[in-house]
């Protein structure tokens, strides 16, 4: 902050996961997807014991309170006042008869030093071909008006204005038609239509020579590229540049570099390692992102340095303490650290932390989630990140 020197940070980590895979085959997963949720899915606030004058804003009240021991508000989210929980406007996404996209906001003050955490989940691709027919797709044009309608609402007259972190499922996808063009460049296309209505169903592209090799074909819910290692090598970098949806908000929006491959969407089955479900074309939904003075409350000397980005914790993908590699994230992929389970992670925070959770039903024990539900949890973004604890006067 202006005339101020930094002072000592404080560690946030950011976790979020999504369940969305329930929907995809829900007479296998329901059954144990809901047992799970009765008692352990929601929204949970670890802030370690050593952190002093914490307090989190009361949106009804409209001022805070101080957190103290263990909190547990397990009323309906939208009657809770220490967080506000809002979907989007039925009419932003008319194909779905319904939606469960919107965001989560809560509001903290560290030392003097006030800031949101919003929670977000906007809307997907629908379909591969609809989204390969133009550039931008109609559904990133969807997403602009949904991110710039969180933006709006948590920047409005309601109530003072703070820093904020915008973190979650942003559903963000690579530019399809650029991504095919350039994948397809010395390919011929062939159009499968069906029998009945003309419509197209199916786009297969194939080597012009080289026995007409197929290299991608392409449907509603195919995306299969014959060679997945494209997005992996040097973390996808080639592919960033049509990455291009966070654009339209780069005055309002920052986030720190990108230095690890596309986080979505891995294979649900864990013998098949790190490869990719041939669903959609790999990218990088699960994103951080902060308001510009959000970046002033990041010590860059610390923070740039020590800012490690999981892009994916799978059943079969190792993960270790967020604490511990020197590399630059944004010079390098970070290196793994010794492998760990994500329950042993949680049960790690678990013991270092003073909880305040905001759960649909009183949650004893984070590590009572068991198998059936850490494997639905897929996409699992984890980012580390040093706030100053400088005071926010002007910061905005």
């Amino acid at each position: 902050m202006a005339g101020k020197a930094a002072a000592p940070g404080t560690a946030v980590l950011l976790v979020t996961a999504n369940v969305g895979s329930l929907f995809d085959d829900p007479e296998n997963l329901q059954k144990n997807w809901l047992r799970e949720f009765y008692q352990a899915l929601g929204s949970f606030y670890f802030l370690h014991e050593s952190l002093k004058n914490i307090s989190q804003f009361d949106f009804k009240a409209k001022k805070y309170k101080k957190v103290t021991g263990k909190e547990i508000y397990s009323d309906t989210l939208e009657s809770t006042p220490m967080l506000e929980k809002e979907k989007f406007p039925q009419d932003y996404f008319p194909e779905c008869k319904w939606s469960r996209k919107g965001f989560i906001r809560t509001r903290w003050c560290l030392a003097d030093c006030a800031f949101d955490l919003v929670n977000i989940h906007l809307f997907h691709d629908a379909s591969n071909l609809v989204a390969w027919e133009t550039s931008p797709s109609v559904y990133s044009g969807i997403r602009h008006k949904a991110l710039g309608y969180v933006l709006d609402r948590i920047i409005d007259q309601r109530f003072e204005k703070a820093s904020y972190f915008v973190f979650g499922d942003f559903n963000f996808r690579l530019d399809s038609k650029s991504v095919v063009e350039t994948l397809c460049t010395k390919a011929t296309m062939q159009t499968v239509r069906a029998a009945d209505t003309n419509e197209v169903v199916k786009l297969i592209f194939r080597e012009s020579d080289n026995d007409r090799k197929v290299m991608l074909q392409l449907e509603k819910k195919l995306f299969d590229y014959f060679n997945q290692e494209v997005f992996r090598d040097d973390n996808g970098t080639a592919l960033l540049e049509f990455d291009k949806e966070l654009s339209v908000f780069k005055d309002r929006l920052y986030e720190l570099d990108i230095s690890f491959p596309p986080s979505y969407p891995y294979s649900e089955d864990s013998s098949q390692g790190r490869q990719y479900m041939n669903t959609r074309c790999p990218a990088w939904c699960d994103r951080v992102l902060m308001s510009p003075s959000a970046k002033e409350l990041i010590l860059r000397s610390e923070s740039e340095e020590k800012v490690v980005t999981y892009d994916h914790i799978g059943p079969s993908v190792c993960m270790g303490d967020h604490k511990g590699s020197d590399a630059s994230a944004t010079r390098g992929p970070p290196a793994r650290p010794p492998c760990s389970t994500r329950s042993h992670v949680l049960r790690q925070l678990h013991r270092q932390t003073r909880l305040s959770a905001t759960a649909r039903r009183p949650a004893p024990h984070v590590a009572s989630a068991r198998t059936a539900l850490r494997t639905s949890l897929t996409y699992l973004t984890v980012v580390s990140a040093r706030v100053t604890s400088s005071r926010n006067i002007g910061i905005f």
